[in-house]
């Protein structure tokens, strides 16, 4: 396949090696225009904004992917397979199922659990467990201590379903789980399927055991600067 894609009308080399991938459009807008030096919009299909520009004199570029793996899976599969990009960040947003995470606290996915079948289109003879890079997480926990924020490490659900009618959640936090999300296991797949780099780094927006505290869309879109400073400084 040539570039454009049938996805991304960017050229070549309109994106950095680093891609940072919220789901929002709205909030790549946002991290473009109040963290980068000089932002350009590369990208606008489907209103998917993508932009790149600088930030402490590194170029760094910003895309959305959309909700779900199907999405995610096709936006990360094309930045890494034919704009030469190595390393895509999530920066998300997700429901924590463990009491010691509240709203605004900061989960690093080590691994990502999956009720898709992203990963049976490579007929593997077992289950093939999505994990982030060494790489980027070691970085991302150095960059997170540096901060001060609360988080912590380790596995998240990237589910299919977000009106869930089983109402499972709660089943896998008892396997250690801490919170659900919707793209990172296609994004780690996707990773690992072609040799490049893949995090997913979420802010917790609400919380199954704390709803009092669950946050609004606007503020989803404007308010988790410090995952999003996290991600800009690993980048």
């Amino acid at each position: 396949m040539s570039i454009p894609t049938p996805h991304i009308n960017a050229k070549q080399g309109d994106f950095a090696r680093t891609v940072l991938m919220p789901g929002d459009p709205l909030r790549s807008k946002f991290i473009a225009e109040t963290f980068f030096e000089d932002p350009v919009l590369v990208n606008n299909v489907r209103g998917v904004q993508g932009y790149t520009g600088t930030y402490k004199g590194k170029k760094v570029s910003v895309m959305a992917s959309g909700m779900g793996q199907p999405a995610i899976g096709i936006y990360s599969y094309e930045l890494f397979k034919f704009y030469d990009v190595e390393n895509i960040i999530r920066i998300g947003s997700c429901g924590s199922i463990v009491p010691e995470l509240h709203v605004r606290d900061i989960i690093i996915a080590q691994g990502a659990c999956t009720n898709g079948n992203f990963a049976s289109q490579y007929k593997l003879p077992g289950t093939f467990c999505p994990i982030a890079s060494f790489d980027l997480l070691e970085k991302a926990v150095a960059a997170t201590r540096n901060a001060g924020v609360n988080f912590k490490v380790g596995n998240i659900l990237s589910s299919d379903v977000f009106y869930d009618d089983a109402g499972s959640a709660m089943d896998w936090a008892k396997m250690g789980v801490l919170g659900v999300e919707m793209e990172a296991a296609a994004l780690y797949c996707n990773a690992a399927r072609l040799g490049k780099n893949g995090l997913c780094i979420c802010t917790v927006s609400d919380s199954f055991l704390y709803p009092e505290e669950n946050t609004t869309a606007e503020e989803r879109q404007e308010s988790f600067t410090k995952m999003m400073e996290i991600a800009l400084e690993i980048a």
